[in-house]
């Protein structure tokens, strides 16, 4: 590997990235081969901002500081989040409790690819009918996948300043079932934010729950597409504690009654109640550290995600 000078890269780097088509690609592409350190890897964007010409800036202004020194850390052969191995370790020896109630591991179940031969959209309505069908008046669950590539994604809603590319892969698990399901924490914690997300196709009502493994290292839970939560922000929650019911098409954003659950391990620069629900595909390296597969706290059996 080459070892770059920091004092003049910022500034070569700058002028690379000018006229990118896609920023992402781009940092990889300039940090192929080059040996910066995880401190230097921190604070590159930091000098590359005050390097970049005024539309580069504004560009950079436009997206989150944190994912893309994800993305430098990645480029750079660093772990994109440090504290992802160590969250992800104390998840897989966790007790927990079930996300929903009626328990998910008692329940039928049936996993949901989008490209399910026959079913219609989650955001079509016609999905409530058919779903019913399928349960034929007994109490089913159906899982939409995590990691999976999905259409609906590919709208230019889920692009942004950093290129051509959408955040087209899902990084919660979808729980289908009926609206007024109960929902609850798996984990102790704390309500981190409880947010009304109220975009077409967002997550509607929304909660984040905050957690710490043992060593006090933080890191969180996602709750969409619920209906009016029944906690509020600062609140201690308890492991099992009900957090609220599964919304409804009016309250949830537009979408077939569903829980999106996601596990979080860093915020990276959003501090409000929404979070990003998928990532770019070619980025996959570096959201799935961010979020991790939801069944390490779940713990589904493989038959939920394959028909």
């Amino acid at each position: 590997m080459n070892r770059r000078p920091m004092t003049d890269f910022p500034c070569t780097l700058a002028a690379e990235l000018a006229h990118a088509d896609d920023l992402h690609q781009a940092l990889l592409r300039a940090l192929d081969g080059i040996q910066i350190s995880e401190t230097e890897a921190d604070t590159l964007l930091q000098r590359l901002r005050r390097e970049a010409g005024e539309a580069l800036a504004d560009r950079l202004d436009r997206l989150d500081a944190g994912f893309l020194t994800a993305v430098i850390r990645y480029a750079a052969g660093h772990m994109p989040i440090p504290a992802a191995d160590a969250i992800q370790n104390y998840l897989n020896n966790a007790e927990v409790a079930p996300a929903m109630w009626p328990d998910p591991l008692d329940t039928a179940l049936t996993a949901l690819p989008s490209d399910r031969p026959g079913m219609p959209a989650f955001s079509d309505r016609a999905f409530d009918a058919w779903f019913a069908a399928l349960a034929s008046g007994k109490m089913l669950y159906g899982y939409g996948l995590y990691g999976e590539k999905r259409a609906v994604y590919l709208a230019d809603q889920y692009r942004d300043a950093s290129g051509p590319e959408p955040r087209s892969r899902h990084l919660g698990i979808d729980i289908f079932a009926p609206a007024g399901t109960a929902i609850h924490a798996p984990l102790p914690g704390r309500v981190h934010r409880a947010a009304y997300n109220a975009d077409p196709l967002d997550y509607g009502h929304t909660l984040i729950l905050e957690h710490e493994t043992p060593e006090g290292t933080p890191f969180w839970t996602l709750y969409g597409h619920l209906g009016q939560p029944v906690v509020m922000e600062g609140m201690e929650i308890t492991a099992g504690q009900r957090i609220a019911p599964l919304g409804d098409w009016h309250e949830n954003g537009g979408w077939a009654p569903h829980l999106h659950f996601q596990v979080i391990t860093s915020l990276l620069s959003q501090t409000g109640g929404n979070f990003y629900g998928v990532g770019h595909d070619s980025l996959w390296p570096v959201w799935s550290q961010i979020s991790p597969d939801p069944n390490l706290i779940l713990r589904l059996p493989t038959r939920a995600f394959r028909l």
